[in-house]
Order: structure tokens, then sequence, then C-alpha cells
């Protein structure tokens, strides 16, 4: 039995967790339809089908807190009981998968974490719709 009591905030907790740290993976639909989670062997399944809804939840605990051998999905679990807290809570996000909205799906995109690329192309722009065509100091070095 999950001993984390389930609710909106507890939910919406586990999908910003989801969002920065499972969803790289995983996607925040939880299809696996990423370029890391298609890369894996096995592939990241699709977690709203299932395979995955049809497990208990002490199962899906115990895959977030060990991890599944020979696959890319390591262990989350040190021991530690807000840690655990953690993985249960996301088991009910894991439960919400199914049913997740457009709407909650555009807010988890703004969680996702961004590479270095991503936020030099924000800035470019940013500084262009500015009015700054000014370069930065790494955009103006020559790479040989």
């Amino acid at each position: 039995m999950n001993p984390a009591a389930t609710s909106d905030t507890v939910v919406r907790g586990a999908m910003e967790h989801w969002a920065d740290h499972c969803a790289g993976c995983h996607a925040n639909d939880g299809s696996g339809d990423t370029s890391l989670g298609k890369g894996l062997y096995p592939k990241s399944p699709d977690l709203r089908l299932a395979g995955t809804q049809d497990l208990t939840d002490g199962e899906l605990f115990y895959i977030i807190h060990n991890g599944i051998r020979l696959t890319g999905m390591p262990a989350f679990g040190q021991g530690s009981p807000d840690q655990d807290m953690d993985s249960w809570k996301l088991v009910h996000f894991i439960r919400h998968l199914p049913g997740i909205t457009p709407e909650e799906l555009e807010k988890m995109k703004a969680m996702n974490p961004v590479s270095r690329h991503e936020m030099e192309e924000e800035e470019a722009i940013r500084r262009f719709l500015a009015g700054d065509d000014s370069q930065s100091a790494t955009e103006g070095r020559r790479h040989d």
C-alpha cells in the first residue's frame, strides 16, 4: 500500500519532479518518445499502457527505488525517508499519466531542464528582440 496520500498537491509536486528528473527518458506524457528514451536498449516503455499501469504500487516503487538491471533505468533510492516518499509520490504521478491533460503537459514544458545550447539560443532571441545586435564574447570567437 502506498504510504503517500494522493491529492492534487501530491500529483502536482510529483509532476514537477518528473518533468525535471524523469522526462528526459520517459517524456512528459510517459510515452518514452524522446531521443534518449528511444536510444536506450531496451527502449523506454510507454508508461501509460497496461504493462506499467497493471503493476502494483509496490512494484512501481521498487522499480523507481532499485532500477532495472541491464537497462537504462537506474536506481533512485538512497534509503532516506524523504527520497522514499518522493518515489511513492511518483507512483501516484505514473498512475495519473493515462489521463494527463494538454494543459498539464504545457506546464511541464517550462519545468523541463534546458541545455546550455537552448539557453544561448533563448538569450540570442531575447537580445535580438530587444534591439541588441551585438555578439556575446563566445559568439565572436573563432573555433579552430
